[in-house]
């Protein structure tokens, strides 16, 4: 992809409001969209999420209700809860570098270092009072991510932050598990009658959102 084509991308991309109900990804690519989700970045590589893709439609029916009755729950190809770790603990970590330490062919004393680095930070440090909100910001840099790739496939999304958090780990099953939903992301595509589609981009100007120093 060349610049042109990831700015081009980019201006075709919008928040999908009306998804055309009888338009389903391909298995292909939504596996290429799962696989974004798994390779997606995050702070040291913790991963401090799970992705859950409601295919269930009475599940969806549930989780529309609890997002202000917006139809893209129900409408859209694919909808995936994004949640996020409520802790992070030192089992947590050894598990990682474990894991870091298999994948690599490392000795895990090898990585004891950057061990100590990450509960020094995340679980005995000063953003360990704060590790919600940390956790937090790790499953949006995976939505940005399966966004942009979905848009690099001409398929729309729509972004979801209009829902109830609380209702939605009760419908999902997962209050007391160790995670919460943050968000949620539609992925599908977009309707005819979507009038969103043909509005015009409102960006502020280069200028202003941006400073080199």
């Amino acid at each position: 992809m060349n610049t042109d084509q990831i700015l081009s991308t980019l201006h075709w991309r919008y928040a999908t409001k009306q998804f055309d109900a009888s338009k389903k990804i391909t298995a292909s690519e939504w596996n290429a969209l799962e696989q974004t989700l798994v390779l997606s970045p995050s702070s040291y590589g913790l991963q401090p999420w799970k992705f859950i893709v409601v295919e269930t439609a009475a599940i969806r029916e549930k989780l529309k209700a609890a997002s202000w009755k917006q139809t893209q729950v129900t409408d859209a190809s694919h909808y995936v809860v994004l949640t996020f770790k409520e802790t992070i603990t030192e089992e947590d970590v050894k598990k990682f570098i474990k894991a870091t330490a298999d994948a690599r062919g490392m000795n895990p004393e090898a990585l004891a270092q950057y061990q100590g680095m990450i509960t020094g930070d995340l679980v005995n440090g000063p953003r360990s009072q704060v590790i919600e909100t940390w956790s937090q910001r790790q499953s949006y840099i995976a939505m940005g991510f399966v966004m942009f790739a979905a848009a690099a496939l001409k398929i729309d999304t729509c972004p979801m932050e209009g829902l109830d958090p609380n209702a939605y780990d009760e419908i999902l099953g997962i209050k007391g598990s160790g995670y919460k939903t943050v968000a949620a992301v539609a992925l599908g595509y977009r309707h005819s009658a979507d009038k969103y589609a043909q509005a015009k981009k409102v960006r502020y100007s280069t200028e202003e959102i941006i400073k080199h120093v």
